[in-house]
């Protein structure tokens, strides 16, 4: 079940096995290494996170970003949106990464938009149990925080693209929605709480 958290209100006394069950899960078995996918439009955090949850939980991190080719970056500069025939590429290179981290038996923390649910299929196909904190944000905050933002390829202007393909973590899926316009710190600490997940799982 996915667990929808306003994480002002969030507690430590949840039960995360009251409220997340395990949902859609890849070729992984139970013993598999963990992969915490941090999703969402671009503007909501997900880099500020997800090098939080990293550092907290000692795992590797790695950011999609990385894995566009060329021809995205270029499209996504000039203000083209992506396609699916963009981005299938680019989802299967990063379950790739996913693979090769599993290989070494270590966990991982990965940043990726991650916006509609076949992607998101793809990505649970690898050998890892891969779980997602999407974050969420009003359209308004969120615009605002890429007008502000320096060093991306991605124009504000495809926020509206992003906002039309999105489809949220449906009740099967292994996951929770976070409102990101918490700290990061508290999102930090509430995704944890509520999915189980220290340092030595």
């Amino acid at each position: 079940m996915v667990l929808r958290i306003d994480p002002y209100t969030a507690t430590d006394e949840r039960t995360p096995t009251q409220h997340v069950r395990e949902g859609t899960v890849s070729h992984a078995g139970s013993s598999a290494p963990t992969v915490i996918v941090v999703m969402g439009v671009s503007g909501v955090g997900k880099s500020t996170v997800a090098r939080l949850l990293a550092g907290e939980l000692g795992w590797t991190m790695a950011e999609a970003d990385q894995f566009h080719p060329e021809n995205n970056i270029r499209k996504m500069t000039a203000g083209t949106p992506l396609t699916d025939a963009d981005r299938i590429p680019w989802l299967r290179a990063i379950r790739g990464r996913i693979d090769e981290q599993a290989g070494t038996g270590q966990n991982l923390v990965l940043t990726c938009s991650a916006l509609k649910r076949s992607y998101r299929d793809l990505l649970r196909r690898a050998r890892a149990r891969v779980r997602f904190v999407h974050l969420t944000g009003d359209t308004a905050t969120v615009s605002e925080r890429l007008l502000h933002r320096t060093g991306h390829f991605m124009p504000p202007e495809l926020l509206r693209s992003q906002l039309a393909d999105l489809e949220p973590l449906a009740p099967d899926e292994d996951g929770i929605t976070v409102d990101s316009t918490a700290t990061p710190e508290r999102i930090v600490h509430t995704a944890l709480a509520t999915l189980a997940i220290g340092p030595q799982t």
